[in-house]
């Protein structure tokens, strides 16, 4: 038989256990990251652009599943705006913009996104990301119905707790995508 003190430590112990745990998991801790989800049945390719401490980086790529996501930048974003460019590997076509960021063929990563063809790059066009400042974020790539095979629609998720609506950017739409990352 277990002395009564005992019992009592034991449950306090238990107790101060389960509320560290509830801290860590939905406390100080929360996650923060920029995610991308493939809602399409292809495999893609992703190459992300920001900007970070007055300095442009490109970097790529990450290969995501069909119907599946990966976290692409891990821990607090740290700019409000992101920029995405994808490859649809099965089907062909692309996500694209007009902010135009330095790729390659293999996996990379690429500071500053100027003279990208004399530098011995690709030249691609991302897409804008506006995080509104958020912490985390998701993007989803999608297919909307009836589309023809290249043409493709990212949507821009905040997370599922942020009061924010859905919204959809047109891949092939905003001038301001292009100037933001000149």
């Amino acid at each position: 038989m277990i002395p009564m003190a005992a019992k009592a430590r034991h449950r306090l112990a238990l107790r101060l256990a389960v509320a560290a745990a509830a801290t860590t998991l939905w406390g100080g801790a929360a996650f923060a990251d920029f995610r991308l989800c493939n809602k399409t049945p292809s495999r893609v390719g992703v190459s992300v652009g920001y900007k970070e401490e007055g300095a442009w980086s490109t970097e790529g790529w990450w290969n995501v599943a069909a119907n599946s996501c990966e976290t692409l930048l891990r821990g607090p974003l740290s700019a409000r705006f992101y920029y995405v460019f994808a490859i649809d590997y099965d089907r062909g076509g692309e996500w694209n913009g007009k902010a135009y960021m330095c790729t390659r063929e293999k996996e990379y990563t690429i500071k500053g996104i100027e003279d990208c063809l004399a530098r011995g790059y690709e030249r691609s066009g991302f897409f804008e990301i506006d995080t509104g400042e958020q912490k985390s974020w998701t993007v989803q790539l999608t297919e909307p119905n009836g589309a023809p095979d290249g043409v493709r629609k990212p949507a821009a998720l905040a997370p599922s707790n942020a009061p924010r609506p859905v919204s959809s950017l047109d891949a092939r739409a905003g001038a301001a995508a292009g100037t933001a990352a000149q």
